[in-house]
């Protein structure tokens, strides 16, 4: 069983992985055995998690590549094929914006919804075009969140375009079956890191934990297995799917 979950001799794509969440992927990867590129739209950012994880023993590289931009993708690609292509993709990146729906503007729009849903188009179905021209197989795991399926104040555009990332993962899964390529969704509740550290520790924060069942807020490592899962032959009858990772939020009372 363990080694359909190990990931030695493959190559892992983590976009949005010059900080947080990706970050950390990226390492996990790593530590699987995994070659991983590394990309995001700040290259000097990625140095040195390229750098840690070599020293760590593992094999990484930089990649410069903005997900919202269909060029700067497709250059990206370009790139990873000249030296041998990429069987796992992880679309991670992603941003919001913290500001009441009467107050968003349509730059706030914009700048979300193509990061986080256009951008994980544009790089699945890159990633499927030559995965399918070379008649092999591949799996994308789709960053989503828990708020595509709830909501919260003030982040709306966020909510929306992490429901449209669920619903793209289905929709994709569905197409790309046939050609042995796999498409699901990881959808992290509140996990805690660096950038969200201090509000969760807030009182507001506290307030929101007392809410989760399990009664506590995620670690970045507590997404690992879930992920592992997916990307790895471990899942390999799992397409389509929607795997919370969130201490039971999704299934608390209203």
């Amino acid at each position: 069983m363990a080694d359909r979950f190990d990931l030695t001799g493959r190559r892992v794509l983590v976009t949005g992985a010059s900080s947080g969440l990706g970050e950390h992927f990226a390492a996990m990867f790593a530590q699987a055995g995994a070659q991983v590129v590394a990309a995001a739209r700040r290259v000097e950012r990625l140095q040195a998690l390229v750098e840690r994880i070599g020293a760590a023993g593992g094999t990484a590289q930089a990649l410069e590549m903005d997900v919202s931009d269909a060029a700067s993708v497709a250059a990206g690609f370009a790139k990873l094929y000249d030296a041998g292509g990429v069987d796992v993709v992880v679309n991670n990146a992603g941003v919001t914006v913290a500001k009441s729906a009467l107050t968003q503007t349509e730059a706030d729009w914009d700048a979300v919804i193509d990061t986080n849903l256009k951008g994980t188009w544009l790089v699945a179905t890159e990633a499927a075009r030559r995965w399918v021209a070379a008649e092999r197989p591949g799996s994308i795991v789709n960053i989503a969140s828990i708020l595509g399926e709830r909501v919260a104040g003030a982040v709306a555009p966020y909510a929306i375009s992490k429901a449209g990332v669920l619903q793209l993962t289905r929709a994709l899964a569905l197409e790309f079956a046939r050609h042995g390529i796999r498409v699901n969704a990881l959808a992290p509740g509140y996990v805690s890191t660096d950038l969200n550290r201090d509000f969760l520790g807030s009182d507001a924060g506290k307030r929101l934990q007392a809410r989760i069942p399990q009664g506590r807020f995620s670690d970045p490592e507590d997404l690992d297995g879930a992920l592992l899962l997916l990307a790895s032959d471990a899942g390999r009858s799992i397409t389509g799917a929607v795997l919370a990772v969130d201490g039971g939020h999704l299934v608390s009372s209203l």
